[in-house]
């Protein structure tokens, strides 16, 4: 394996489909209380976060240290990695990405970190896009120019039942100033330029989810795309959307299936039960 793919546990890959594509996942960590947990089934899981919150318990999360990711490079280096493409969440949602770049200065071989400029499964579609090009025999540099082109091609967008979550973590962002203190709404929010960026705001969850479905439709156009769908403790109404989508994008689909599944621990620690996302992201 001339080249490994690595990511962070914010990208939703199913641990599954990661192994099979010989991508090497990194944990990020969650902090419930006095306790630290390792993103994953073994771990924080999107269950335990979600009970954490609605009890008031207090939740953070932290990046993966540079030490850390120095150490999976290694790992790699000596089971034969001779480069890394390394593809982490937005450096404006977290400090993974600068974690990489320290760790990248001391690696046995040359690692070329990427910021996706997402956050969750749409950094996992670029991660399998560079492992796209190095199955077919493709450079870490050429991997990652493909992981940032599909990054750049895709469009997050998804809806909180409250933006208290996102206020306490500090990652509103330009939401801020777009919904002001108006905490009550429930809006629709998407992935720009890197950060949590405001659409609209609707009074009721169910005007809310109606537009959702409509702004994915109108972000697929006519082009060949993959979908995913993605909730925290809201199984019920993700499932509906999918079964929408998934008719309604039939065509853009090409047989392929609309992907459901939950959010991880780590980004659902700041979007809180209820959130609801949908990925639609291009094949190159």
């Amino acid at each position: 394996m001339p080249v490994v793919v690595v990511t962070d546990s914010t990208a939703s890959l199913p641990p599954d489909l990661a192994a099979e594509r010989g991508i090497v996942v990194v944990p990020l960590q969650v902090v419930i209380g006095a306790h630290v947990y390792d993103e994953g089934s073994d771990g924080a899981t999107p269950e335990l976060v979600a009970a954490a919150l609605k009890d008031f318990r207090p939740v953070s999360t932290s990046r993966p240290t540079p030490a850390a990711l120095l150490e999976v490079y290694e790992e790699c280096a000596r089971n034969g990695a001779t480069e890394i493409v390394s593809v982490h969440l937005s450096a404006e949602m977290s400090g993974t990405f600068e974690s990489a770049q320290l760790a990248a200065r001391d690696a046995p071989v040359p690692v070329v970190p990427v910021d996706s400029r997402q956050v969750g499964v749409a950094t996992g579609y670029a991660a399998l896009s560079a492992a796209d090009v190095v199955d077919r025999g493709g450079s870490a540099a050429e991997a990652a120019d493909a992981a940032r082109a599909r990054a750049a091609g895709s469009r997050s967008l998804f809806y909180v039942d409250t933006l208290e979550y996102l206020r306490r973590g500090g990652r509103i962002g330009a939401a801020a100033a777009l919904v002001g203190g108006a905490l009550a709404v429930k809006p629709l929010l998407e992935i720009s330029d890197g950060r949590v960026a405001s659409l609209e705001r609707v009074r009721t969850s169910g005007r809310a989810l109606a537009r959702l479905e409509e702004l994915a439709v109108q972000a697929a156009g006519s082009d060949p795309v993959e979908v995913t769908v993605a909730h925290l403790a809201s199984p019920d109404r993700a499932g509906q959307l999918q079964e929408k989508l998934a008719t309604r994008l039939a065509d853009n689909l090409e047989g392929r299936e609309v992907g459901c599944g939950e959010l991880g621990a780590v980004l659902g620690a700041h979007v809180g039960p209820g959130m609801l996302a949908v990925c639609v992201a291009p094949l190159l």
